[in-house]
This record gives C-alpha cells, sequence and structure tokens, in this order.
C-alpha cells in the first residue's frame, strides 16, 4: 500500500460525539496497570493475562471473567475496593495526544462521556489530565451492563436526542469498540488496542482528527488514519 493511499483522509458526519475516557481521552495506562497487576498477582493470576482483558471494562466485569467460579457479589465489594484505589492514585495520568485540542473543538457540540469509570474516579482522572468534563456523561452508576453491552453508549445518545444512527464514538478497547457497534454507532477507534477490533475508522490519537460544524448541526470529522 501506498504511504498516500495509508494516510488518506476519512470524513465522517454526525449529529453527536460519545467519548469513552480511559485510553480514548485520558492516558490512565500507568496507574491501571499498577492497581491490577496488584490485583491479579494477589489472586495468583498472571498479570499479563489479566491486563489483556482489563480495558474498557467495568472491574466486576473483568474479575467474573478472571476468576469465574467467584460470587458475583465478591466481585462487586472487590471492585469498589479498587474503585478507591484508582480514583486515589492519579500519578501518571495524562491527556491522550491531541485531547486538549479535541475537546476545545467540540465544546458546544453535542457529546457525552460514556465510560465504565464511576463518577468519582472520572472526575479525578478528567481533572488529572486538565480536560473539561462533558455536561452529559454516562458513567458506571448509570447503567446496569458493562461494556461490551450497548447500554452506556445508547443512554448517551438518548439523554442527547439524538438517534443511535447519527452517532460516533470514540474508543480505545476491544469491548468498548464492540459495546459502540451493538449500539448501532460508527466507531473511531484511538490508538494501538483498538486497532485488532475493526473500528468504523482508526488513528492514532486525537491529534489526527480535525473538527468542523456546519449551519444544519452536522458534525464533520476528517481523520487523519494510522498508516498500515
Amino acid at each position: 500500500m501506498s504511504a498516500s493511499t495509508a494516510t488518506a483522509p476519512v470524513v465522517l458526519t454526525a449529529k453527536a460525539l460519545l467519548l469513552d475516557m480511559d485510553g480514548t481521552i485520558v492516558n490512565s495506562d500507568a496507574v491501571v496497570e499498577r492497581c491490577w497487576r496488584d490485583w491479579a498477582v494477589s489472586h495468583g493470576l498472571d498479570p499479563e493475562a489479566a491486563l489483556k482483558v482489563v480495558h474498557g471494562r467495568q472491574g466486576y466485569a473483568t474479575m467474573a471473567i478472571l476468576l469465574p467460579e467467584r460470587p458475583m457479589e465478591q466481585n462487586h465489594a472487590e471492585n469498589a475496593v479498587m474503585l478507591a484505589r484508582e480514583t486515589a492514585d492519579t500519578d501518571g495520568v495524562i491527556p491522550v495526544g491531541g485531547a486538549p485540542e479535541f475537546m476545545t473543538a467540540i465544546e458546544g457540540l453535542p457529546h457525552a462521556l460514556v465510560t465504565s469509570a464511576d463518577a468519582a474516579l472520572a472526575t479525578a482522572r478528567m481533572s488529572a489530565a486538565s480536560l473539561p468534563m462533558p455536561g452529559v456523561r454516562v458513567t458506571a452508576e448509570s447503567v446496569s451492563a458493562s461494556k461490551p453491552d450497548p447500554e452506556g453508549f445508547l443512554k448517551g445518545a438518548a439523554e442527547l436526542g439524538v438517534d443511535p444512527a447519527e452517532c460516533v464514538v470514540f474508543e480505545d478497547s476491544g469491548a468498548g469498540i464492540a459495546a459502540g457497534k451493538a449500539a448501532g454507532m460508527r466507531v473511531i477507534g484511538i490508538g494501538p488496542r483498538a486497532a485488532a477490533h475493526t473500528p468504523t475508522a482508526h488513528v492514532p490519537d486525537l491529534a489526527s482528527i480535525r473538527v468542523h460544524s456546519t449551519p444544519d448541526g452536522s458534525i464533520h470529522l476528517t481523520l487523519t488514519p494510522a498508516a498500515a
């Protein structure tokens, strides 16, 4: 494939944007890996195997995959402890490349945060990354099922009053990309984790996206895809 083909711009048009947080606009990999490595070791599990399933899901759902025989109430209890630790640990939490400029560009346009974090963790990480918190947000407390279930994205679209087919999701994880697709939405994959999960389009980070709106309320996203 020629270089010109590999970087040919992709243009998507939407009425609303639904943003995952961790790995998509906030780089929290350092703290996620610290916390989940410790948890895996404490349960006699391979930390590397654990990290392959942790991204994009609520903690209790990750625990259910890794310890399938364990009662779910124990997963919920340990997840509460994990959330408290993650909320207190913001060392190394930074914005994803291009995130500050991207968030400025979409200010005033219909958008929502749809994250597997709870409200306290989302607030802590967005603050640590010096990013503005969207006015509409769907956090762990807002849903009954974790990604890859589409509930969170469908709820975000409903709160914005936009048809799911007119929403574009921004995600980094397999679970999140699957949730966006299940909601009937197009998905822009952000960063290296996203590439293997066949999003609608894939970019290295948010610096590869340009945003402009039109008088009819449409949002035009011009993407420079990651090189093949």
